[in-house]
């Protein structure tokens, strides 16, 4: 597995992504075409470092640090591909995230929230090292409905 800049090739891959049913939210706008996924692919740029998951020559995911802040803490997000999912992918890529942002990026703390139903999401992260510290009730609203996050956090030092 390798962690590498998305191109404009990838664009089919991230359509193909976003068109699976609990991949929809995930996006502000939404990503039918491939312009969409280019367009995607290029706003990565003024929020933060994203990078394309590859594994065998495939792109199955996405991890990415944002929300950097002058504290030297940074906001983490993740997602894999249908294919992809159930074989520790997400969970290896988060880890290899940390570990750039921590070397390269200079970080100290890295944070992630995921819904409170969503217990593959909270796997992940523990597994890449991220330590839950608490649920946020009703942070996120989807169709209407709020959702309590649980949130996560690893330290350069953990």
């Amino acid at each position: 597995m390798r962690l590498r800049g998305w191109t404009s090739g990838d664009a089919a891959a991230v359509l193909e992504a976003f068109r699976a049913e609990d991949m929809r939210t995930q996006s502000a706008e939404p990503i039918a075409t491939e312009d969409d996924a280019v367009r995607w692919m290029e706003s990565w740029a003024a929020r933060g470092h994203a990078f394309a998951v590859v594994l065998d020559d495939e792109v199955v995911g996405n991890v990415a640090v944002t929300r950097i802040d002058g504290h030297g803490n940074g906001w983490v997000s993740y997602w894999t591909t249908a294919r992809a999912r159930g074989r520790g992918v997400a969970a290896r890529a988060a880890n290899l995230l940390a570990e750039w942002a921590f070397e390269e990026r200079g970080l100290y703390r890295l944070e992630l929230g995921h819904r409170v139903t969503n217990p593959a999401s909270c796997r992940v992260a523990v597994k890449a090292g991220f330590l839950p510290e608490g649920v946020e009730r009703g942070k996120l609203v989807y169709d209407g409905v709020r959702h309590d996050v649980e949130r996560h956090a690893r330290l350069a030092t953990d």
